[in-house]
């Protein structure tokens, strides 16, 4: 076997050679954006905009979304053609899927800014006059007149705090148990359980309120809307969200780490209990968080079992209870501008709340895996402890 010198590439018995031509057609990738990079991108682009405009001119063709579709397909095969020319065929492939991704990505990006910014124009000034009054007062004083500083949002608020809290109760210990299940079993109940998990997650949003609604509310009458029933439903909704995410989590940790444990004596619970699941903390909490966040501001799971209520109700268990979800669903279902008014202002405190979660999963999910955020005291042994 050659050996190398320190610092150096090349063997010190000089079997291999001493540098190794680089292939023209293999792609190399570069830290930085080169002025010959900018140049090929940016004239394949106005050569493609030129060509495209000319057609369009000289056919009286006025339709600015076929101008943008054909420029960026004609701009696709220009830029293909220059880098096949310049760069071979790989680099070809390499600059053309950096193209489609990062197009793809700014197309998704933009709808969702987009959406945000329209709601945060809307809603923002409506939320936040006379700050911080729309976030706790309540809607008994809504009627065709009244100002926006009469109204606001905190039953709902409540309301969705409280029923989004009691699903996580009672969806995470459940879907943390059956992803543990499903990544450790491989038997043809555990394909069965994996099946109904997957149909459950294609499944309507809807669904999930006429489940609840037939078993829990109708049988209860007048008396089975409440912020318990909206709980059940946004549980069956999150419930195979978070299983499937939480089984991608548990199943990406080291398998050394679970042998490491059953060859020093552990059983599988224990290992599962003290090695596997705190291993993948940052990542289950990131996954429940993305799961709460997804539920939050749902309307149709909640619709048929929440019954909302203008005023403050504190007791998910007894009595209907507000959504912010249903609220801005009544609001702008009703004729009275001033109630369309105040649905964007709700909406606003909506996106805000799901941003703080997002924020928070990011957060979360950015620590190192098995990582303590809080150090424990340890007491270290001294001699005269060891004597």
């Amino acid at each position: 076997m050659d050996r190398f010198r320190p610092g150096s590439t090349q063997p010190v018995g000089g079997l291999l050679p001493a540098s190794i031509p680089p292939d023209p057609n293999r792609p190399t990738r570069r830290r930085r954006v080169s002025v010959e990079s900018v140049a090929e991108f940016g004239g394949s682009a106005l050569a493609a905009l030129a060509v495209i405009w000319l057609i369009f001119a000289v056919a009286g063709v006025d339709a600015p979304f076929g101008l943008f579709v054909s420029w960026f397909l004609t701009f696709v095969l220009f830029y293909g053609v220059l880098c096949w020319r310049s760069h071979g065929l790989l680099g070809m492939k390499t600059r053309l899927a950096t193209v489609l991704i990062y197009s793809g990505a700014l197309v998704a990006l933009t709808g969702l800014v987009a959406v945000i910014l329209d709601v945060t124009f809307k809603g923002g000034s409506v939320a936040l006059a006379r700050f911080p009054h729309f976030f706790y007062a309540d809607m008994t004083q809504l009627g065709g007149n009244a100002p926006v500083t009469a109204v606001g949002v905190g039953p709902a608020i409540v309301g969705t705090v409280e029923q989004v809290g009691l699903a996580v109760l009672f969806t995470v210990p459940i879907a943390i148990l059956t992803a543990t299940y499903l990544v450790s079993a491989s038997g043809i109940f555990a394909r069965a359980v994996a099946s109904v998990v997957d149909a459950m997650t294609g499944s309507p949003a809807i669904i999930a309120g006429l489940f609840v609604y037939l078993f829990w509310v109708a049988p209860r009458h007048t008396t089975g809307k409440s912020g318990f029933a909206a709980a059940l439903a946004l549980s069956v909704m999150m419930l195979p969200m978070a299983t499937r995410a939480a089984q991608e989590v548990i199943a990406v940790v080291p398998g050394s780490l679970r042998e490491a444990a059953l060859a020093l004596g552990a059983p599988e619970w224990r290992v599962m209990l003290r090695v596997v699941l705190p291993t993948a903390r940052s990542g289950l909490a990131n996954a429940v968080i993305l799961a709460i966040a997804r539920v939050t501001g749902e309307t149709a799971p909640i619709l048929f079992d929440v019954g909302g209520n203008v005023k403050y109700n504190w007791n998910p268990f007894s009595g209907q209870q507000d959504n912010l979800a249903f609220r801005i669903y009544q609001l702008f279902d009703q004729p009275n501008p001033h109630a369309v008014r105040d649905a964007w202002g709700t909406g606003f405190v909506l996106v805000l709340v799901v941003f703080i979660l997002f924020l928070l999963a990011r957060f979360i999910g950015a620590s190192t895996p098995g990582k303590r955020r809080v150090r424990l005291p340890i007491r270290r042994l001294t001699r005269s402890d060891g004597a």
